[in-house]
């Protein structure tokens, strides 16, 4: 089936978009970061530690999920590192997708995010077009840092260059078709102008995000504790059962085997990491490789 004159012209503009918003404002931005702080930035071209050019990684159930940036540690040209960071971004016309595409984002990071929780990751999302408070607000609610580029700013942008992209759903086909030769044809000065003009509405959410990322990456361990806890197991198949134990348990005098150790980990911009052992190695190698 053919494209729709709106839908191919909705794929080129966002195809611009990532081009410019990820390409030319963000990526400079998380080199130079990557490059003071010796992290490795990977974003999609060919990189002999992995297949292919996407940026592929896989989640706690084994799906794997292709991203636009991922910042790593000890990470090389030819070695995969361990992912500090994880970027994605997206692009919608219409608020009524926005919902759904919040959903897909989320359900897309967060079991990455769960499978290397002990790193505590930074997780964020570019949004550029329409979204919904309810759709930013899901995703921020979720621990995502957002960098967000609403449609009236992409249409200000667009009129430095003469060229009206306030279309809606009521505009007719004839215009859509236009518009994407128009598109097409774009001179470089005219993306150098819309560049600049994206640069100045999107400032602020770039430095935020951007703060937001160093607090996260740069934070410091402010405080270990280890927690080895011993005790009785008691198990019950109802509540008065459990409440009427509960009664005998002498906590001035505990006794019992040793269960697990409870590890917490705070940090100086107030991030926790809590993670429970079974043995001493295993807290060992815990640390050691926070300390890489």
């Amino acid at each position: 089936m053919a494209q729709s004159p709106s839908h191919k012209f909705g794929q080129a503009l966002g195809k611009l978009f990532e081009d410019i918003v990820l390409d030319d404002i963000l990526k400079p931005r998380l080199q130079q970061f990557a490059q003071t702080k010796n992290y490795y930035l990977d974003w999609q071209r060919s990189r002999p530690a992995r297949s292919g050019k996407k940026v592929t990684w896989e989640d706690k159930y084994g799906n794997k999920h292709d991203l636009d940036f991922v910042i790593e540690i000890d990470g090389t040209d030819d070695q995969l590192g361990r992912p500090v960071a994880f970027i994605e971004s997206a692009w919608r016309r219409y608020t009524k997708h926005s919902k759904n595409k919040a959903q897909e984002i989320q359900g897309a990071i967060l079991p990455i995010i769960d499978l290397h929780h002990l790193s505590a990751p930074f997780y964020g999302a570019v949004l550029v077009g329409d979204f919904t408070k309810a759709a930013l607000d899901q995703l921020r609610n979720n621990g995502f840092a957002i960098i967000y580029i609403p449609y009236r700013d992409v249409v200000a942008a667009f009129k430095e260059i003469d060229f009206d992209v306030a279309f809606d759903e009521t505009t007719a086909d004839e215009s859509y078709t236009a518009a994407s030769k128009r598109l097409a044809g774009l001179k470089i000065s005219e993306k150098n102008k819309l560049r600049l003009a994206l640069m100045r509405v999107s400032k602020q959410e770039v430095d935020r995000f951007m703060d937001t990322l160093r607090n996260c990456l740069d934070r410091f361990i402010s405080q270990i504790i280890i927690m080895p806890l011993f005790g009785t197991k008691y198990e019950f198949e109802n509540i008065d059962d459990a409440l009427t134990e509960l009664n005998t348990v002498d906590i001035d005098r505990p006794s019992g085997e040793f269960e697990r150790f409870e590890v917490i980990i705070n940090y100086s911009n107030s991030d926790t990491i809590r993670a429970t052992f079974q043995n001493k190695i295993l807290v060992a190698d815990f640390l050691r490789k926070l300390k890489s």
